[in-house]
């Protein structure tokens, strides 16, 4: 089968009649292009082969795990990424258990359906707690594509408060409308009830959660901006037990700033980008055995 790839903007304008003497253009311009000296960013790669988008979004989870393994989200055997699968969507891809992060490729993942049984891929076992989270939200959003949770530091740390982030600095206005908190911990998540409260939770617009005494959890379109969600999330939480620390007052950004600086900065298409230079930093360490998938 043939396959095509093509990047589109995430929102294009058009532009003003050229000066005298000038030539008009006869395209628009990215909206991201206004603030990169004219220059568009490469949007999401589009594919109209499914086996190829597979084998992109796959790559891409690899590098998204090295990304996770160099900024210290490993414990142990804990820690996934799920990701739809684009030619059955019914079923998806995670991690194998017990392989370190630093150490997966795309050829070691799992595909696995909705009952968590293993179909396909890398037939080895997968983490059962990490598949009922991941199954629910599946199940609950088809608009996530990706889902992505560990064991971080300052993840563990902030969940203990069981309370949504305080908006006090520019990062923070990423998860402005979009974060929840759920505060039933129930152990670990062995039952596929507890997957669905935690689904419940997020509800049907969040994209990020906090579980309560447990860490965080991150979704995207992209695996891409699940993971950039979850490193500024992880980094969000550290900053603000930071600030916490000094036991002065915080100033909270305001709700008008705060919903501009997510429109301008949260949308699907920026988050991707945000996360290609720790992507493509971890296929010039991997000496080949990433790529970008393309």
């Amino acid at each position: 089968m043939s396959s095509t790839v093509t990047t589109t903007p995430a929102e294009t304008i058009s532009l003003q009649a050229a000066p005298a003497g000038e030539s008009k253009p006869t395209t628009s311009a990215s909206l991201a292009a206004q603030g990169t000296g004219g220059y568009p960013v490469p949007g999401v790669p589009t594919f109209d082969d499914p086996y190829k988008k597979r084998q992109w979004q796959l790559e891409h989870m690899a590098g998204a795990f090295r990304v996770f393994a160099r900024k210290g989200y490993t414990e142990g055997t804990a820690g996934h990424i799920s990701v739809r699968d684009p030619v059955d969507p019914s079923t998806f891809w995670i991690n194998p258990l017990g392989v370190h992060f630093g150490m997966l490729k795309a050829s070691d993942m799992v595909h696995v359906n909705e009952e968590g049984q293993v179909i396909g891929g890398n037939r080895v076992a997968v983490n059962a707690a990490g598949f009922m989270i991941h199954s629910a939200i599946h199940k609950a959003r088809p608009d996530v594509h990706a889902a992505c949770h560990t064991h971080s530091v300052a993840g563990k740390a902030w969940s203990t408060f069981g309370k949504p982030l305080d908006i006090i600095n520019q990062d923070s206005c990423l998860f402005y409308g979009i974060q929840s908190v759920y505060k039933s911990f129930g152990g670990v998540v062995l039952e596929a009830e507890e997957g669905e409260r935690v689904a419940a939770a997020l509800g049907k617009d969040g994209r990020v959660a906090i579980l309560q005494n447990h860490g965080l959890l991150t979704t995207g379109t992209t695996v891409d901006e699940a993971a950039y969600l979850f490193t500024c999330m992880e980094r969000t939480c550290e900053v603000q037990i930071m600030a916490e620390s000094t036991g002065l007052e915080k100033i909270i950004i305001g709700d008008d700033e705060a919903k501009y600086t997510a429109k301008m900065n949260a949308d699907p298409e920026t988050l991707y980008n945000e996360f290609q230079p720790d992507f493509e930093y971890e296929i010039w360490k991997s000496k080949g055995e990433l790529s970008k998938g393309n």
